[in-house]
């Protein structure tokens, strides 16, 4: 089960395609991947693009590149313990657990991923069921919240 299907990609393009010309720029694109933690200087996205902005179509062709990407990285990083990269992922996750955990309460309720995804421009009123629902499907213990590793699991398998 993927954490972003068509719809939110389609929500998410029309959000960064503030000109409504159906295309998305190289610098709108790269804000969007630094908020989730994905760090590509301009130049690169160019020469892995080759291109100044994306229609729909390339931008899922772009998501699933660096979905499939992103594995790669995973599956090369989960097999070498006790890996530097182990490490700046861990603290990446953490540093990002902190962003939603608005309340420092070391929890991250629907409410605090409401508010966080609606500052990034990522939900409105029209989605509210999807944060109950991110939040269902990744909490193992139900209560209604996430915890640290159950928001790692749902980042590693967001990311894969």
């Amino acid at each position: 089960m993927s954490l972003l299907g068509t719809g939110d990609l389609r929500r998410i393009f029309e959000n960064l395609d503030k000109n409504g010309d159906g295309q998305v720029s190289l610098e709108e694109l790269k804000w969007l991947l630094e908020k989730i933690g994905i760090h590509y200087s301009t130049d690169e996205l160019e020469s892995s693009i080759n291109k100044s902005s994306l229609d729909f179509d390339e931008f899922l062709y772009f998501y699933d590149s660096i979905s499939s990407e992103e594995t790669v990285r995973s599956d090369e990083l989960e097999s070498r313990e006790s890996n530097e990269g182990d490490v700046d992922q861990e603290t990446d996750l953490v540093e990002a657990f902190k962003v939603f955990d608005l309340n420092d309460d070391g929890f991250i309720s629907w409410d605090e991923l409401q508010s966080v995804l609606s500052k990034l421009e990522l939900w409105d009123k029209r989605s509210g069921g999807d944060c109950n629902s991110m939040i269902r499907a990744y909490d193992t213990n139900n209560d209604g919240k996430l915890d640290f590793e159950e928001f790692k699991s749902m980042m590693l398998f967001t990311i894969s």
